[in-house]
């Protein structure tokens, strides 16, 4: 979905942007939802760092002109699905996130200079991104097998960046080492709190990335406790670094912007190290076994 002009340099020629989400979680909740979190029988929860008219989630579409569509699908599916830490913003941040990746490999350009081009205009998000990678030595050499990703997110008036170090095992497991975060969620009161919710925001989001599935059989769940619906786990869990950026601006969220993040950037360093797209969540060895770390 792109056009280009003669002389205008590649990530100009995004020219459109066509994104499908689904239903609310929070249509479910049994109280239902206060009427102005509705707007015909939808929730507006639903396009959370999706809407074309107002997307703040991702570097490309918060800064170029550009003609979107957002389209909502509400099927009734019959499982009742509730509240979720980060909401909406978690899985239209993966999927805008991962694909703005998607489009930096398939211009020949490096997925952090091409969000550097796109923030050109929006400083602060650009703050983030910049530190995070700095942070990260992006751009270094890794050990044979490691895979660098970034992404970034916008949510709950806060700007976060996250770049993810891992690696995929001959059967498929992936192992993340590093995560190194930015956050600039305004005036800071205390620093151990934001580091904080930023850590626990990222194990929540890997953890979902990679283990907490839930799945039906004859109409019934079949995970029963933490040990078939496992949770990442001390000796699983990577070296995390938390990095804040100074700000006099109004105070802004830090519980919840930590977890949109990380799991495209995950995705995107498995296909550093791979080659191999994710496109659903949560990652299954299986999809990775056959393909192993790039030689």
């Amino acid at each position: 979905m792109t056009s280009s002009r003669r002389g205008e340099p590649w990530y100009t020629q995004l020219r459109s942007w066509s994104l499908a989400v689904k239903r609310s979680i929070v249509l479910f909740t049994p109280k239902g939802l206060p009427q102005r979190m509705q707007q015909n029988g939808s929730s507006s929860l639903s396009t959370r760092a999706a809407a074309a008219s107002g997307v703040k989630s991702s570097w490309g579409l918060r800064v170029m002109t550009f003609s979107g569509q957002v389209d909502l699908h509400s099927p009734k599916i019959g499982v009742p699905v509730q509240w979720w830490r980060s909401v909406g913003h978690s899985h239209t941040g993966f999927s805008v996130e991962a694909f703005l990746d998607e489009v930096a490999h398939a211009g020949g350009k490096d997925p952090y200079e091409l969000r550097r081009k796109l923030l050109a205009n929006q400083p602060r998000m650009l703050a983030v991104l910049d530190l995070a990678a700095q942070k990260a030595n992006w751009g270094a050499k890794l050990p044979p097998g490691v895979g660098r990703g970034i992404a970034g997110h916008f949510s709950f008036d806060s700007y976060v960046a996250q770049v993810v170090e891992a690696s995929v095992g001959k059967d498929g497991a992936v192992r993340v080492h590093r995560v190194v975060c930015a956050v600039d969620c305004g005036i800071v009161i205390n620093p151990d709190t934001v580091k904080a919710q930023m850590e626990g925001g990222i194990v929540f989001g890997l953890t979902a990335a990679l283990k907490t599935e839930i799945t039906l059989k004859n109409g019934r769940v079949e995970q029963t406790n933490f040990h078939d619906y496992q949770m990442l786990r001390i000796f699983e869990s990577p070296k995390i670094e938390v990095y804040i950026v100074p700000s006099s601006a109004n105070p802004t969220g830090v519980g919840e912007p930590g977890v949109p993040p990380v799991a495209p950037a995950l995705a995107n360093a498995i296909f550093a190290v791979t080659g191999k797209r994710i496109r659903r969540l949560p990652i299954r060895a299986s999809d990775l076994a056959e393909n192993g770390a790039k030689s």
